[in-house]
């Protein structure tokens, strides 16, 4: 998600193709912005209440429905190499903005996360967060469960993420309306913890995006988040009490969380991108990191992308494509980033790769084999193996025209050096309106999800939709 922000008593803010609201008195009066691929909170702040200004309901309302085939009539274009599942669906919700977490030390157990913008489904709210678990290792799965479905007063849930430690509790973070939130569960998802409201332990009218990191036992818990600038929430005893950084960047960029990770020696990592206010000019891809458990940062430009390619479907941000960075680390405590870039103003991405071992000096980048119409290549997520210099990478581009999407698979052995032929993981032609056998219409949402258990098995999830206002479907293989 992405919410631009701004102090005022009484404003008509446009920015791109979304308009905000705020009047005196109103809920979250000082609450102007534009938010980046959360469709149901792009909402028209008024007295009285709140509205959403695209309307993602409106497919729902229509009586339509979204038509997946079943399983038995779809086909893949071709057998996955590298021992991949073809890809399937999560049922025939409108789902977009999946994650998945699989168990480190088990290859049973996997769970995965979506955004559901399906009425019926959700009860009185515009949308919802809703999990599921597989105790076999992704062939099965249980039925769908809704996420704080107890919690009062909520509209909408946005942002899922999720980390599992070593004794298997599952340690999760998401958004009820604009606070970000923390629970866990100790008995594979069945219940969970009362959510702790971390927007309050900030003293800010809104929190943005969540991206959680724990260390292997999950006695350290991390959660990195932005009300503009960027914070992180801290707990040293499993979640049962937090703290919180003070304002980790400086300038006026807005910061988007987009990865992190706890290294052997303690010190925690996140990835997170940064642009203008005005959603213009250059991206800062930066890694911030603490050595003394949440006290103080430092903040580490990366690399720096020049303006995101624009994104021209109706009620689209203007940052929907935004250069975004994410890392991993392995087993000997190398960091790995992995980041979209663009090096010409509006042009398309490309991925790159870079290391370090105390993330302030890095590698010389890397570009990894990706590919390019319009787009190019964004929504970069990583893992580390096994072994020392083991990481993969998943991603969305558009090689195969800008309405022909597809979910792609690469690997390194030798720690980003090189790396392996892309595997098309989106390999269904058919199975829902939005497939051809090119791929996919639009990538439906802003990120994806993946996750590697101690067996080597790659968990991967992504959202594939027909427009930015849907409908779509949350996906996924394992391999």
């Amino acid at each position: 998600m992405r919410l631009k922000a701004l102090t005022a008593t009484a404003a008509v803010v446009a920015l791109g193709a979304a308009t905000w609201f705020a009047t005196a008195g109103g809920p979250a009066a000082e609450l102007i912005g534009k938010a980046r691929g959360e469709r149901g909170i792009e909402a028209q702040r008024e007295a009285g209440g709140e509205r959403e200004a695209n309307d993602p309901d409106a497919f729902e309302r229509s009586g339509a429905t979204q038509v997946i085939a079943p399983r038995a009539m779809r086909a893949p274009l071709a057998p996955l190499p590298s021992g991949f599942d073809s890809e399937r669906v999560w049922g025939t919700g409108d789902d977009w903005e999946p994650m998945v977490a699989a168990d480190p030390t088990t290859a049973a157990n996997v769970y995965q996360m979506t955004t559901r913008y399906t009425a019926k489904a959700c009860g009185t709210r515009k949308h919802c967060i809703m999990f599921r678990s597989s105790a076999d290792g992704g062939t099965t799965w249980s039925a769908d469960i809704q996420m704080c479905a107890a919690c009062k007063s909520i509209s909408a849930q946005n942002d899922p993420e999720m980390k599992v430690a070593s004794d298997g509790t599952i340690y999760a973070t998401w958004m009820n309306d604009w606070s970000v939130v923390f629970s866990k569960s100790a008995d594979k998802g069945k219940t969970w913890s009362a959510p702790v409201d971390l927007k309050k332990l900030v003293g800010k009218s809104f929190t943005d995006k969540p991206i959680i990191a724990i260390s292997p036992t999950g006695q350290d818990v991390y959660v990195a988040f932005n009300s503009s600038d960027s914070y992180v929430a801290y707990s040293h005893d499993k979640g049962a009490t937090w703290k919180m950084s003070p304002k980790i960047n400086s300038g006026t960029l807005y910061y988007f969380a987009e990865g992190g990770a706890v290294a052997p020696n303690g010190t925690v990592y996140f990835a997170e991108s940064a642009e203008a206010q005005a959603e213009t000019g250059p991206i800062n891809l930066t890694v911030q990191s603490s050595s003394n458990g949440g006290v103080s940062w430092m903040n580490t430009v990366v690399d720096v992308s020049q303006q995101q390619p624009p994104c021209t479907l109706s009620g689209c941000g203007g940052d929907f494509y935004g250069a975004q960075i994410n890392l991993a680390i392995d087993k000997a405590g190398t960091i790995l980033v992995t980041y979209a870039k663009s090096t010409v103003s509006g042009g398309p991405m490309t991925l790159y790769s870079r290391t370090s071992t105390n993330g302030t000096t890095w590698s010389a980048p890397v570009a990894l084999p990706t590919g390019a119409t319009t787009v190019g290549a964004d929504f970069p997520v990583v893992t580390a193996g096994p072994t020392a210099g083991d990481f993969r990478v998943a991603w969305m581009d558009d090689r195969n025209g800008a309405t022909a999407w597809n979910t792609w698979f690469s690997k390194t052995t030798n720690t980003g050096g090189t790396w392996s032929t892309p595997v098309r993981l989106s390999d269904l032609g058919s199975g829902a309106a939005y497939k051809t056998a090119n791929g996919f219409t639009f990538p439906y949402g802003d990120y994806m999800g993946m996750s590697t258990n101690s067996a080597g098995t790659n968990f991967i999830v992504w959202p594939e939709g027909a427009s930015y206002a849907g409908p779509g479907g949350t996906w996924f293989t394992k391999g």
